[in-house]
């Protein structure tokens, strides 16, 4: 694994988690998405890393069916899964200090965003 992806890890990381503390998500919308366009995972591998960069606390079993059919990099799930808990820290002080409407609003135009990139995108 060279530099480059090690950073692209940490920020996917450092987002997904600033995200979920933010607004309440992280591995679906941000984490496998981004693994997709930025690192090229196909969308199975992207899924394996989204569900083992939460292999203790919820996704041990998930984690070891995607590692059996050959969808699973530790390596990835390990980065992404340690800058999550640093993001998630940020972004959940961030979000207390941000009116419950704009909150709202915030969450909408992200979803929004990316479900319009998914389904636009080939």
């Amino acid at each position: 694994m060279d530099l480059t992806t090690v950073i692209i890890l940490l920020v996917i990381g450092l987002l997904a988690g600033f995200a979920s503390g933010m607004v309440g998500i992280g591995g679906g919308v941000v984490i496998v998405p981004a693994l997709v366009y930025f690192l090229h995972l196909s969308q199975h591998e992207a899924q394996g890393v989204s569900i083992g960069m939460l292999l203790m606390p919820v996704g041990f079993l998930a984690a070891f069916n995607y590692y059996k059919s050959g969808n699973f990099n530790f390596s990835y799930s390990a980065i992404i899964g340690l800058t999550f808990v640093l993001g998630a820290f940020l972004g959940s002080k961030v979000s207390l200090n941000i009116d419950e409407v704009l909150m709202k609003r915030i969450f909408g135009v992200v979803m929004l965003l990316l479900s319009i990139k998914m389904i636009l995108s080939k």
